[in-house]
């Protein structure tokens, strides 16, 4: 979960005859419903999601090694509050509570990443046995439990001494080092862990890291203090990709049979709505999927970039070798899809640093004039679009050949200052639900859907200041967990037939 969504997108408002990729519907439309679990097909799963830097905290304890979040935390004068994610919310500590919070939600599964820094602290070398047993304890109780294990391998903490060693994402000594990080996994967890996620949301990583400069390591043109926006985004992310392709190989070839497990990519994504019915403006709203969704799905389903990536990119944006496209084509059994929001698309010229201008020529923002594309939720870039669910399902379908997809994020944010009251969040949860039943039934391959987040945590530059979770955290007396009205929601939803 992020703070600043977009890059290739939208300022549009809907015409009552607009023209879209897949659906003639307004995006705005969601279905009031009564849904229950039973309305899903049988062995769909519903689970919640955290990520180890926001909530785990223990930064400094049993042998975890630093990451550039911590860095960028501590330095970079950009979280909103000024605080750290020192101790977070202590999921460290507290993991047996949290699990028994799922459980009594009745969630199936729990996807939570693990901390690179904690299995390997200087990134490669000496294994931190510490690191492994907690993962262990972790995994095993949420087993016992019934919770299935969803594990994504990267999200966003870098070991700070691969950062210092070579820059990190920029360098290509990156993608032998997360595969060795990722084989360990599959070492010591792939017995239990039959779903694995090598990267959550490799656009954000390029794009708010190397780009706007917005999130760790904070590289950009101007305002940073290294970096080039126009090069460094597209050098981050083909290295993203091909150590994603390295490790789905090693999975692929030396653990999948014996471990039966399955492996894939969670992938950032809004849904973006043309501001008129003009060719310019349809087209504009192409170049936003190609530039959000497309730079990263069309490599691992087909093997290279969006066409409109290369034409107007050109040769800062790298090229696969004949080996690396037959590494990256077909490297998924699944593909996660972390959506939350739409936002408007128009032709012409933003004043982006990055992908809007010059390199898609598309206008993105979620206010046509004064009127918002639909409610705001606590964050400024969210805005709440529930029909863009159903829409994104069947563009995904049509256009990439109905892989299978699961929903690996999907949640809206509060206010700090806000109390366990969650109408709003209900009605969201409702109605994205809603549409992607509806999407279901149009034959979209999704298979399940995960709530952000189980908590309240660290917001990244929101700090505290944003609340994604369902259960409202005291941050001021003791971390105490108290649940919101959604979780009653969730927990009477998923027991209804």
């Amino acid at each position: 979960m992020w703070v600043r969504k977009g890059g290739g997108a939208a300022v549009a408002t809907l015409t009552a005859a607009a023209v879209f990729v897949v659906v003639t519907s307004s995006c705005r439309l969601s279905v009031a419903q009564n849904i229950s679990r039973g309305s899903f097909p049988n062995g769909f799963v519903f689970g919640t999601a955290t990520s180890a830097y926001q909530c785990e905290g223990a930064v400094q304890e049993d042998g975890r090694g630093q990451t550039i979040w911590d860095t960028y935390a501590h330095n970079s004068g950009k979280v909103i509050d000024n605080s750290t994610a020192d101790v977070a919310v202590d999921h460290y500590h507290r993991y047996p509570e949290d699990i028994e919070l799922m459980k009594a939600m009745g969630m199936d599964a729990y996807r939570f990443s693990i901390a690179w820094s904690r299995i390997l602290p200087n990134g490669t070398g000496d294994i931190n046995q510490v690191g492994i047993d907690h993962y262990n304890k972790v995994i095993n109780m949420l087993l016992s439990y019934g919770i299935e294990p969803y594990v994504t391998l990267y999200h966003w903490d870098l070991p700070q001494a691969l950062e210092n060693k070579y820059n990190g994402w920029l360098d290509r000594q990156i993608i032998n080092d997360f595969a060795t990080y990722a084989e360990t996994c599959f070492q010591e967890f792939g017995d239990r862990v039959k779903q694995w996620i090598t990267i959550n949301e490799p656009h954000t990583i390029a794009v708010q890291g190397y780009a706007s400069g917005f999130l760790a390591p904070g590289r950009c043109t101007g305002g940073c203090p290294a970096g080039n926006s126009s090069t460094e985004p597209y050098i981050v992310a083909h290295n993203l990709l091909l150590a994603h392709a390295a490790a789905v190989n090693i999975y692929k070839n030396k653990y999948k049979a014996k471990q039966g497990g399955t492996i894939g990519i969670s992938l950032d994504t809004f849904w973006y709505e043309p501001l008129s019915n003009s060719t310019a403006d349809l087209e504009a709203r192409q170049r936003a999927l190609d530039f959000n969704l497309g730079w990263f799905l069309e490599p691992v389903t087909r093997g290279n970039y969006p066409g409109s990536m290369r034409s107007r990119v050109g040769e800062r944006l790298p090229r696969f070798s004949r080996v690396e496209y037959n590494l990256l084509r077909g490297s998924y059994d699944f593909i996660g899809i972390n959506h939350y929001t739409t936002w408007y698309t128009s032709n012409g010229t933003s004043n982006s640093a990055f992908v809007d201008s010059p390199d898609s020529g598309t206008v993105s923002q979620p206010i046509n004039g004064t009127t918002p594309i639909g409610d705001k939720a606590n964050s400024i870039w969210l805005y709440i679009v529930p029909g863009g669910m159903k829409n994104l399902m069947n563009y995904i379908k049509q256009k990439y050949e109905s892989p299978l997809v699961i929903i690996t994020e999907n949640g809206m944010d509060d206010a700090k200052e806000d109390g366990p009251r969650d109408a709003k969040r209900i009605r969201y949860l409702n109605d994205y639900l809603t549409n992607l039943l509806a999407a279901i039934k149009d034959g979209c391959n999704v298979k399940g859907y995960f709530v952000w987040s189980l908590l309240d945590n660290w917001e990244w530059t929101a700090g505290y200041t944003s609340r994604f979770g369902v259960y409202y955290v005291y941050y001021d007396h003791n971390l105490n967990r108290i649940p919101k009205n959604s979780v009653k929601w969730f927990r009477d939803f998923l027991a209804s037939t």
